[in-house]
């Protein structure tokens, strides 16, 4: 599979380690759109206690940039959140308790063979979040969310630019600022010839556990590509032979993702 997934990806895989934080874009990844700004269907799996982080988030990413949100459907369902599954042409944002597995927050995108996203979850770990302090919830999510769209880390040194992009504590480094506006700016008023993003073709729920079901990874996360600090990027096949990317944050006190054997 490692063969497979590098063989595919090739000097995609080779820029991700040259990310720079004066221009902090994750690689070259965003949606396809056709110039006009990035109209993204969201899929709501929080609970009420993520709620206003969540709403927050959306709310602060729009200020400023040619991104909209547009909430199809909401989901707050155990096995929903616990799935987390993504659908083509939305963002799904989740949390649950997914287990002392190493990661607090994880952003997952799914490329075409343009290397355009096509999908994409972001999912908040309350096994080490649900007794975080609300400013670090609200920089986990705003920040995971920003992965999304595109956006790398502006540091993984614990340095604060004031941004949800960066890996501080300052409370000022909840939100986006003005830098993250100004590229989200630059990624989607470029023509691409085709949008990605799609409200329609919403899939059925799955009656059913992961035997059933399937995953929308093989091999979990895969294999990692690169690592900073707790900042890590894994890169994984779909069971249709697409590839996920993935931007891991880790919980405090962990260099890598871990095996919880109840989850």
């Amino acid at each position: 599979m490692k063969k497979v997934i590098l063989g595919t990806l090739g000097a995609t895989l080779l820029s991700i380690s040259t990310i720079a934080s004066a221009d902090h874009r994750w690689a070259d990844y965003h949606w396809a759109t056709l110039g006009n700004g990035l109209n993204l269907p969201v899929i709501d799996s929080v609970t009420p206690d993520w709620q206003t982080s969540y709403t927050e988030s959306l709310s602060q990413w729009e200020q400023g940039t040619p991104i909209v949100h547009t909430e199809i459907s909401a989901d707050d369902g155990k096995r929903t959140r616990k799935r987390c599954k993504a659908e083509s042409g939305k963002m799904r944002v989740c949390n649950d308790s997914y287990g002392y597995n190493g990661w607090a927050g994880l952003a997952s995108i799914n490329l075409d063979s343009n290397g355009h996203i096509v999908q994409g979850v972001a999912k908040m770990n309350d096994s080490y979040l649900a007794t975080s302090s609300t400013a670090y919830r609200n920089h986990v999510m705003c920040q995971e969310i920003g992965h999304v769209y595109g956006l790398g880390h502006t540091s993984e040194d614990g340095s604060s630019q004031q941004t949800c992009m960066d890996y501080s504590n300052d409370n000022n480094s909840q939100w986006p600022n003005s830098h993250d506006r100004q590229l989200l700016t630059e990624m989607y008023s470029h023509n691409d010839g085709y949008e990605t993003a799609d409200a329609g073709g919403s899939e059925e729920p799955c009656r059913g556990g992961p035997k059933k079901c399937g995953s929308q990874f093989n091999g979990g996360l895969g294999i990692k590509v690169w690592q900073k600090g707790r900042a890590q990027i894994r890169v994984s096949q779909g069971p249709d032979g697409t590839i996920w990317v993935h931007h891991i944050t880790l919980a405090e006190g962990h260099d890598d993702i871990v095996h919880d054997p109840e989850h």
